[in-house]
């Protein structure tokens, strides 16, 4: 298989306020429900695509208020996570689902070895080098870096309602998610919830933040808190103050 992208379609990565001085890198690999125009639909409905199963709903313009509020870079990935789930290694069989939670995705079914190299040639590595170039150039600067990404959740997956409103998620290194499980006391906030290392949803976080030695954190939350503008704004005020204080401690 050539190219996936065709030229005119927009790269994987895009840098949001590339020179913020924060020492927070913010990631959001959920960020669209875009497919490649040589995808289709994937053998979905319109609807299809315009839930969790093909995006973070909400976390895009979460991650965007974010960066603005305490001028930090930010990394978007442009393309839906049913194409390729960038916070998924190649070697993973969620990286191009056949199943997301309980919806068959026939377009990914029993791909060849050939269609599922072009997604991971021409989404996953440009998007994950985007990342490291953009941390590069502030370890070259000089500039400490604590890296962060921003995801939401559904609030009934598989059948099962969830109460948590906030996760904030660690693997091996849990010294910036201890500091910020205890900056939310009026918010059901819980570590590793939803989900945890043993989910495999900690990819990125430990690509670019743990095998660089800087401190990182995932923050998760519940996408019918922030599916409208004013949950989103609501979302970015309490995320920053808490960040502000942890990256000071």
């Amino acid at each position: 298989m050539g190219a996936l992208l065709q030229d005119d379609e927009e790269h994987p990565f895009l840098a949001i306020n590339e020179e913020g001085r924060s020492p927070f890198v913010l990631i959001c690999e959920h960020a669209s429900c875009r497919l490649p125009r040589a995808l289709g639909t994937l053998g979905l409905p319109a609807a299809e695509l315009e839930r969790h199963i093909a995006w973070d709903i909400g976390a895009e313009k979460v991650a965007r208020l974010l960066s603005r509020l305490i001028d930090a870079p930010l990394a978007l990935q442009r393309y839906s996570r049913l194409a390729y789930d960038c916070n998924r290694p190649p070697e993973s069989a969620d990286a191009m689902p056949e199943m997301s939670e309980l919806t068959a995705i026939p377009g990914n079914r029993r791909l060849p070895e050939d269609q599922r190299l072009a997604r991971i040639r021409d989404i996953y590595r440009p998007f994950h080098d985007g990342v490291s170039r953009l941390l590069d150039r502030r370890a070259a600067a000089g500039m400490r870096s604590l890296v962060v990404s921003i995801h939401s959740f559904t609030p009934v997956y598989k059948g099962k309602a969830r109460s948590v409103e906030l996760g904030i998620l660690h693997d091996r290194d849990t010294a910036l998610s201890a500091k910020l499980i205890k900056s939310f006391p009026n918010v059901d906030a819980r570590l590793n919830e939803p989900y945890g290392p043993k989910d495999g949803v900690l990819h990125t976080l430990n690509l670019h933040g743990f095998a660089r030695g800087l401190e990182h954190a995932m923050i998760e939350i519940r996408n019918d808190l922030v599916a409208d503008g004013r949950g989103q704004d609501e979302w970015a005020q309490r995320l920053s103050v808490p960040l502000i204080q942890a990256a000071a401690k």
